[in-house]
């Protein structure tokens, strides 16, 4: 086992992502000694590079696989799961999703690729101030905090990010494939919360005409 991993067992930090800054308050030493333990510790396949600056503990040495909604999170501080990864999530759609798509506090689109974890896509959204986590429930799995949409918001942001108007139920039925019994979960208090997220008057006309065709205007 390497100095490095060894380290992070013994301060029971083997189940989280570490950053470059943070190996830098755990590791004594000069930066090179650091950076020649990480280089160690990666070929040695104990430590994955998430990303530049970011690393992980190999599955052998953690308590529990990292779920890819955490991972997300740490990808993108702040950001939430939503769009067809949220829906696939909570049953709404029943194909599989291989991306984990999510929205960004920030102004850019990003993606990052890992071979071992998959794709990650990050989507900014114009919302209004103050109303970016409505209707975002933190989950928790193996000991993993993470942000995810409910279904109505999920969809309301795919509809926000995909510049859609609407085009009645069946759209939502058989292109998205989304049951009507489902949707009839979506309350009138949903929508009144989610007019008063978005920014487009494209969503809030999508919004009004779910509630007519739901009878919840």
């Amino acid at each position: 086992m390497q100095t490095l991993t060894k380290q992070l067992i013994d301060l029971n930090l083997s189940n989280r992502v570490l950053t470059d800054a943070q190996l830098a308050r755990f590791i004594e030493g000069s930066k090179q000694r650091r950076y020649h333990l990480v280089n160690r510790a990666i070929k040695a396949g104990e430590l994955l590079r998430l990303r530049r600056g970011s690393y992980l503990l190999a599955k052998p040495f953690r308590d529990y696989p990292i779920h890819p909604f955490a991972l997300a999170q740490a990808f993108v501080p702040g950001s939430y799961v939503s769009f067809e990864t949220a829906l696939s999530h909570h049953g709404w759609i029943p194909e599989a999703v291989y991306t984990t798509a999510c929205v960004t506090p920030g102004r850019k689109s990003l993606e990052y690729e890992h071979t071992t974890f998959g794709h990650f896509s990050f989507h900014p959204l114009a919302t209004q101030p103050g109303y970016f986590l409505e209707l975002v429930d933190r989950e928790h799995f193996n000991e993993q905090s993470m942000l995810v949409a409910r279904p109505v918001r999920a969809l309301l942001d795919l509809v926000c990010l995909k510049k859609t108007e609407w085009q009645g139920m069946d759209w939502l039925q058989e292109s998205l494939r989304i049951d009507y019994e489902n949707l009839r979960q979506v309350t009138g208090a949903d929508i009144r919360t989610l007019k008063l997220v978005y920014k487009h008057k494209r969503v809030i006309r999508f919004l009004d005409s779910l509630a007519r065709e739901l009878g919840n205007d």
